[in-house]
Formats: C-alpha cells, sequence, structure tokens
C-alpha cells in the first residue's frame, strides 16, 4: 500500500485544524496560516476598577457597619488574580478626621469584567465595585465621537484635496487646527510654519464640501464658513481677525481687560480692596504655566497625572486649558493681560489631564482636603455617576469645601459630577455681540435672546441640577506660552462662579468669626449666597439658567440679596439627584440584601451558600449584625 508523503501529512494536518498555524487560539480568536509565531489573538485586558467600602447613610440607618478599608485592602492583595496599582485615602490626621470620618479611602485594581461582577456580588452590597471612567474637561470641542462606528468609507476612486494658508496680522499662524467637512468624515490637519496645511477628503467633490473651521491656538478669532468655496487647484487663503480687532477688547493684552462675562456680573464696580485675600482656591485641571505673565503668583500645585514620577510638573499644560480656566479665576492685577476675580487668593493647581480618571479625581479632591482648600473648580465629567467619587465629594463638603462644576457640553442632561447634590452646578450662556459673525462662537447662539442680548448656549448641559449660569460663550484668557485665547464651554462659564465664591467667602460678612469655621453647613450658606445674589434670566427654560447669573456686589454683601422665588427648585433639584443615586443598581442591591438580613442568612445557609459577608471591627456603637467568616468567602 502507498504511503503519504510528508507533504500529504501536513496537507492533511492542516485541513483537519491540527496545524497549529490555522487552530483557534485559546482566547477563541483564529489566527491565520503562515503567521509569525509571535503573534497572538485580540482579547479584552484586565480593566481598571475603584473598590471602596459603601458608607452610604442608609446603612447606619439600617445598622450596618461599613467595611474596614484595610480589612478590604489586605483581602484585595490575597487574590491571585486582582492586582492593586493605587490606594487613595488620607495621608494625614487633616485627611483622615477633618471630615468627621476615621477611615476613608479608595483602591484602585487591575483585573478582567467577570471578576469585578462576582466580587460585587459577593460583597452583598457592602462594597463599591465600578469602573475607574476617564474623565474630559468641558470645552467645546466641534468634532464629538460618532454615536455610532461607520465603516461605509470609499476603499477607492476620486478624492477631493486642497491646499490652505492661514493668515492673520499679514502673518502666517502655525499650529492652526483646521477641518474641512464633506458628506462623510472629515479631514484635519494642524498649520506648519508657513501657516500651511494640505487636506484631502476621500469620495468627496467641491460641491460636497459642507463646512470649513478654523481653529488658531492663541491670540486671534476662530473662523466658521458654511457651504465654503474651496478650489483644489489653488491655495486657499484664511484670514483671522485678532482678538484686539474687537472693540471690548480694544489695546488687548497691552492694556489690562475684564472679560465681557466679568462686567457682566458687575466685577468692574467691585471696590478694588476686595481680592480675595485669605482663601484657597485649587483648580483640578491640566495644569497651569506660572510663567505666564497673569500666572507668576501661583506656585502651588500637585501632580496627579505623574505623581509617581514627579508630583512637580503641574505647572506644564500641555492642553492650555486650566491655565485658560485659572486666569478667570486669579489672573494679577497688573498694566496688561487678564485680570481674575481674586488676584491675591492662594491658588493650588491639581493636574489632572491628559488621561484623568475618576481614581485621579478622588485622589486631587483627597489634596484638597488635605490643604484645606476653600473652593474648587472642576470644568470636567465622566460619562456615568461614579459612587466613589460621591463619597468623596462628601467627604470634601464636610471638610468645608465647596466643589463648582461645570454641566458639561453635550447638549444634553447634566453630566456627573454636576449632576451630584453635593456640588453648585454652572450652565454656559452668552451673549450676542461680544464675537465675530464668521467666528464659530456664532454657532452656540440659541434661538432666545433676551432684552440685555443674552442667549443659553446651544452646547450646554440643562436640567435641575443646575443653580446657576455663568458666561462660557467667547471667553478670553490666558493660554501657554504667553497668550491669549478666545474659547467656548461650561468650563469657561464654572471659573466665573468659583471667582465669585472666594470672592464670597474672602468678604461677605456671614463668614466673619464663627462663620469661619469649615463645615457641610458652611458650604451650603455659601451656595446659598451665591443663589440669592442672581439675576434670573427668562430665556425660556429654567433648566438651563438656574436661578440666573450671580451678581458680585451681591454675592459679597455690597448689595442687597434677591428673594429666592423657587425654593422648590432647590429642593427637587437636590431630590432629582439623590433619586439618581439612590437607583444606581448598587445601592438597589443593598436596600434589597438587607430588608430581612436574618431570613437572608437562614436560607443561604439552609442552601449551603455563606452569606459572604462580615462586620469588620471599627470604633463606634454599630451593632455587629453579620456573622464573621467572610475572608474565605468573599474573594
Amino acid at each position: 500500500m502507498a504511503t503519504k508523503s510528508d507533504a500529504d501529512k501536513a496537507s492533511a494536518t492542516s485541513s483537519s485544524g491540527a496545524n497549529p498555524a490555522s487552530a483557534s487560539s485559546s482566547s477563541g480568536v483564529s489566527t491565520v496560516s503562515g503567521l509569525n509565531p509571535a503573534s497572538r489573538g485580540i482579547t479584552q485586558r484586565k480593566g481598571q476598577f475603584l473598590i471602596a467600602p459603601r458608607r452610604h447613610p442608609s446603612m447606619q440607618m439600617m445598622g450596618i457597619a461599613p467595611l474596614s478599608f484595610s480589612m478590604v485592602e489586605q483581602a484585595l492583595k490575597e487574590s491571585p488574580d486582582i492586582q492593586i496599582i493605587d490606594r487613595v485615602g488620607p495621608k494625614q490626621v487633616v485627611g483622615a478626621l477633618g471630615t468627621g470620618l476615621n477611615e476613608g479611602g479608595v483602591l484602585v485594581a487591575l483585573m478582567h469584567e467577570d471578576k469585578a461582577h462576582a466580587l460585587a456580588q459577593q460583597a452583598q452590597g457592602q462594597l463599591i465595585v465600578e469602573r475607574d471612567q476617564p474623565l474630559q474637561l468641558h470645552d467645546v470641542g466641534y468634532l464629538q465621537q460618532p454615536p455610532l462606528a461607520n465603516c461605509n468609507l470609499p476603499a477607492a476612486g476620486a478624492a477631493f484635496s486642497a491646499e490652505f494658508v492661514v493668515m492673520g496680522k499679514g502673518q502666517p499662524v502655525a499650529g492652526a487646527e483646521v477641518y474641512l467637512f464633506g458628506s462623510m468624515l472629515p479631514a484635519q490637519g494642524v498649520t506648519d510654519t508657513q501657516g500651511r496645511v494640505r487636506l484631502t477628503l476621500f469620495g468627496e467633490t467641491a460641491t460636497s464640501l459642507r463646512k470649513l473651521y478654523v481653529k488658531p491656538r492663541a491670540d486671534f478669532w476662530s473662523f466658521y464658513q458654511m457651504q465654503p468655496d474651496v478650489s483644489d487647484s489653488e491655495l486657499n487663503m484664511v484670514g483671522l481677525r485678532a482678538l484686539s480687532d474687537w472693540p471690548s477688547l480694544k489695546n488687548f493684552p497691552q492694556q489690562q481687560q475684564l472679560t465681557w462675562g466679568q462686567r457682566a456680573m458687575r466685577l468692574d464696580q467691585l471696590p478694588n480692596t476686595f481680592r480675595g485675600q485669605g482663601v484657597k482656591v485649587a483648580v483640578i485641571d491640566s495644569g497651569c504655566t506660572n510663567t505666564h505673565p497673569d500666572l507668576t503668583q501661583v506656585s502651588r500645585g500637585y501632580d496627579i497625572v505623574n505623581k509617581s514620577i514627579n508630583t512637580a510638573t503641574w505647572n506644564i499644560d500641555t492642553l492650555a486649558h486650566g491655565s485658560h480656566c485659572t486666569g478667570l479665576i486669579a489672573g494679577l492685577d497688573s498694566a496688561g493681560g487678564i485680570r481674575g476675580f481674586v488676584p491675591d487668593a492662594e491658588i493650588h493647581v491639581c493636574k489632572l489631564f491628559p488621561g484623568g480618571q475618576v481614581s485621579q479625581l478622588i485622589d486631587a479632591l483627597e489634596y484638597c482636603i488635605e490643604q484645606q482648600i476653600d473652593v474648587v473648580n472642576m470644568s470636567l465629567g465622566g460619562a456615568e455617576p461614579s459612587e466613589a467619587l460621591e463619597q468623596q465629594i462628601i467627604r470634601a463638603k464636610q471638610a468645608g469645601i465647596a466643589c463648582i462644576v461645570a454641566a458639561g457640553n453635550s447638549g444634553g442632561i447634566v453630566q456627573y459630577p454636576g449632576s451630584s447634590p453635593n456640588v453648585l452646578t454652572v450652565a454656559a450662556i452668552g451673549r450676542v455681540n461680544e464675537f465675530p459673525s464668521d467666528s464659530y462662537h456664532a454657532q452656540t447662539v440659541t434661538p432666545v435672546v433676551d432684552a440685555n442680548g443674552f442667549f443659553s448656549a446651544s452646547f450646554s448641559c440643562y436640567g435641575p441640577e443646575v443653580s446657576v449660569c455663568a458666561p462660557g460663550v467667547a471667553i478670553t484668557s490666558s493660554v501657554p506660552d504667553q497668550s491669549y485665547a478666545a474659547w467656548d464651554g461650561t468650563s469657561m462659564a464654572a471659573p466665573h462662579v468659583t471667582g465669585l465664591a472666594a470672592l464670597a467667602l474672602a468678604h461677605h460678612p456671614d463668614f466673619r468669626g464663627s462663620g469661619q469655621m469649615r463645615s457641610a453647613a458652611r458650604v451650603e450658606r455659601l451656595f446659598q449666597i451665591i443663589k440669592q445674589s442672581c439675576q434670573p434670566l427668562m430665556l425660556g427654560d429654567q433648566r438651563r439658567t438656574g436661578f440666573g447669573l450671580p451678581d458680585t456686589l451681591r454675592a459679597v454683601g455690597l448689595a442687597a440679596p434677591q428673594n429666592l422665588p423657587a425654593a422648590a427648585s432647590t429642593v427637587a433639584s437636590t431630590a432629582a439627584g439623590l433619586s439618581a443615586l439612590m437607583n444606581m443598581p448598587a445601592l438597589q442591591a443593598l436596600r434589597m440584601g438587607y430588608r430581612d438580613l436574618p431570613a437572608l442568612q437562614a436560607q443561604t445557609t439552609s442552601l449551603g451558600i455563606p452569606l459572604g459577608l462580615m462586620s469588620f471591627p471599627i470604633p463606634g456603637n454599630y451593632p455587629q449584625t453579620i456573622s464573621p467568616g467572610m475572608m474565605t468567602n468573599l474573594w
């Protein structure tokens, strides 16, 4: 009988699926015959999760002792498939005891999704286990993430290509972002030192182009053109207007100016002795370039993103966002540039971007507790609420820290942490005739404009959680290296209110004497004063403006406050925030799990299933209602 040759054997083996090069990998991803042996299938990597003992007030009402943080940490360390990469918690006595809590903290760990789910289930509501979400800054980015992945891109065929040169004051403008939009995905690029950039759109023609948007890095107004007439054979020139060409910024920055927003809030009428002396303000953002002439007084900070390498690099601001916000709050009172609300306040910079996550924001707030900060500006947000972050915001409030938060720029409902009932949330408004009609700022105007020219910005998030509104369209402030830029966003609105809050704490009579004591009550009184200072705006929807535009003179006690016309609005806002938190799946599980604890224990024992819970010894008189023995059962 004839035998198969070696080649035949190899072929047969391959067709039967025994060839390692063509068999499915252990991950379930098929590999291809002939690939480099070093290649591998793509699987899901371990996710980054936050783990913390739940300290919700409902637990105390049910007589349940919070788990010991140190014991939870030790148990997690003993789990072979959980890797703890960071521990965020009190570093000093101030952080541990200054909030009335003996213990607090969050563990950051790497694990697979199924492990995190099992951990949450086994903890029966006593642990917070949630993804460490990424955060974003709340300035307006023109390009939005597509709601669905669109793979219908032309693979071949004609392409439309055009070259642009961007000019300003007769000179090429380098570093300007240029976006060209057709009927599909846009093309984008950045101008070179000659102010030039070439963009190519596949499957488009000159007649299918829809928009052209040019965003300079600094010193010029943006440019926006619908249905642009673009040539593919000639150089297309875009001329930008200098910021100082606008009447309200005449001779800027050589001559110091207030933003139109600061004037709208009557900062220009405040006596010059009201400068925020003695108040500490933290800006949790992208850093702050303190070599800028307006920001040279900023000397304290903490780089959370690079804390394992160097915490002193908070003064490197590659995004410029943090410098812009800090200038609005505390720009120096000098001959030129922009003056902030509180030029004499003590400013702390917490660098969280690029790459900020919820765990790092928790760490930044821990820094604020340790440093006894008075007001925090958070022009940032995430896609989903975080119970771990909410616990930290509550700790900060108990320590007397007022958190001022941007509502968000999606044009939808308020984003978290703006939706928290423990912060003051700021929406954005604009005013007509404060920017050129051919700039992108004009695209933010909404149909309802009041007698003073105010309008609700089209991008601003809305909802009952909005406390107040503030200027957030065409706001000029400091950016690296020694320049200025006009930006949009609730990111720009929040610093106006942060500056006003710092002024109120420094100068309002209610915060002298016993009113200086750091507490949640002081924070609530500050929020009330800001709301009572507001000028109501009739822009068609109170969910977009809250109590209205804060007034500086009223906020510091130099003018009579407004009567709060809608106290029920505050109650509704707080109720909405609390309802959202209580409806989290984790808290629903907590309520269900502890509704009848003895019966639950008896049922699980009869089934031979351990309950998986334990109350660790902690100071206090909490009843020890859960039987010990959990350490071998929980993980």
